[in-house]
């Protein structure tokens, strides 16, 4: 919550600084937004390359027949999840900005100087290396290397925490100087609220939906599962990380009659691999940041559907760090999307605005997977 305040702070100081004419300040934040912008791109490979093997590897653990319905349940969901919200998004956001008119830009500031941070590898590369040494290890049991992979994921973990997070604030104001001096910033506030609107609302429909569906499995009321889900949903939006709710998460779902020895398994590990409420977030807020900037357009189902995809994938990155989903998703917006550095910066405000009711989505979502993998499991003998 107080990173939300320090974000919305970040916004409206960029705005004001924008919006005075101050030319040295106004210059100073563009520099420093340019040179982030650079440290951002440098670091999102690691990110994929270590958290991801990092998660692989450690799916590797327990019944390979459980491991498998449980991911592969996880994964649908996730896209499932995804494709819903591109639909609901390009229903919605046509109407907010259709009858917005397109103010005259400025001049956009230039920054004192620029410069190129080069990434130790590109994004599709990273994402590559993360799959072939995450299943080699699941593979051969490597513990060794696997603690390499983990000890890399503890260190770009501190990086986020002590050179990416604090730094957000000024990285946001700076985006929002650029566009309050081109003149474009007013119409996209307008959208802002409004999105995240949509997003909340669809997080509930996708859990109404993934409840009914555990419901029809198991015989069972879906909405005496979801009140009884409540706690973790509420503990999420406090804790913005589904990793610190697995506690919580693990309780409730055990109160649904979820086997201990099947919630303990797939809770953890859906908090690992199932993130629906994030990729909504991602999918309502491209669609939004899309439709409001100039150059881009609102993209058809079978230019997200690739998206939506990928980002099932790599949200294995996402989990335990506050916002990390967003960072493990730029990868995939700048290389398929086309996302500029004023599109990433638009994303990245609008998610962390709601970041804990995605994350309170995720983890209500994965108490029905522990219904539905329990359900499967006592038909099917898996367990």
């Amino acid at each position: 919550m107080k990173l939300i305040l320090k974000l919305i702070a970040g916004i409206t100081a960029g705005i004001l600084i924008g919006l005075s004419g101050v030319d040295p300040l106004i210059r100073a934040l563009v520099t420093f937004t340019e040179v982030f912008g650079q440290w951002i791109n440098f670091v999102i490979p690691l990110i994929i390359l270590f958290f991801i093997t990092s998660g692989i590897a450690s799916i590797g653990k327990g019944s390979s027949k459980l491991v498998g319905a449980t991911v592969g349940t996880a994964y649908l969901s996730t896209v499932l999840a995804g494709v819903g919200a591109f639909f609901i998004a390009v229903l919605i956001m046509p109407m907010v900005t259709r009858d917005r008119s397109a103010p005259e830009e400025g001049t956009a500031p230039e920054p004192f100087f620029t410069f190129e941070l080069a990434p130790f590898m590109e994004i599709l590369t990273a994402l590559v290396l993360a799959f072939v040494f995450g299943i080699g290890i699941a593979a051969l049991k490597s513990d060794g290397l696997k603690k390499v992979f983990d000890e890399g994921k503890n260190i770009i973990e501190i990086v986020i925490y002590k050179a990416v997070i604090p730094l957000l604030p000024f990285y946001i104001a700076g985006i929002f100087v650029d566009m309050a001096a081109e003149g474009t910033v007013l119409q996209t506030l307008q959208v802002f609220g409004i999105v995240l609107a949509v997003a909340v609302a669809s997080h509930w429909v996708w859990i109404t939906i993934q409840y009914t569906v555990a419901g029809l499995l198991s015989g069972r009321n879906p909405f005496a599962l979801i009140k009884t889900m409540l706690p973790a949903y509420f503990t999420a939006l406090g804790t913005m990380s589904s990793a610190a709710t697995i506690p919580v998460t693990l309780r409730q779902a055990k109160q649904n009659n979820v086997r201990e020895e099947v919630a303990d398994f797939t809770v953890p590990l859906s908090a690992t691999i199932h993130l629906a409420g994030s990729v909504i977030t991602i999918v309502s807020c491209a669609v939004a940041v899309m439709s409001v900037m100039d150059g881009y357009s609102i993209p058809g189902f079978f230019t997200m559907l690739p998206v939506i995809l990928a980002l099932g994938v790599i949200m294995v990155a996402a989990p335990g760090v506050p916002g990390g989903a967003i960072f493990a998703a730029l990868g995939v917006l700048t290389t398929m999307l086309g996302f500029s550095e004023a599109a990433m910066g638009m994303m990245i405000a609008l998610y962390f605005a709601q970041d804990s009711f995605g994350t309170g989505a995720n983890v209500t979502g994965d108490g029905a997977i522990a219904v539905i993998i329990d359900k499967i499991a006592e038909k099917r003998s898996l367990s």
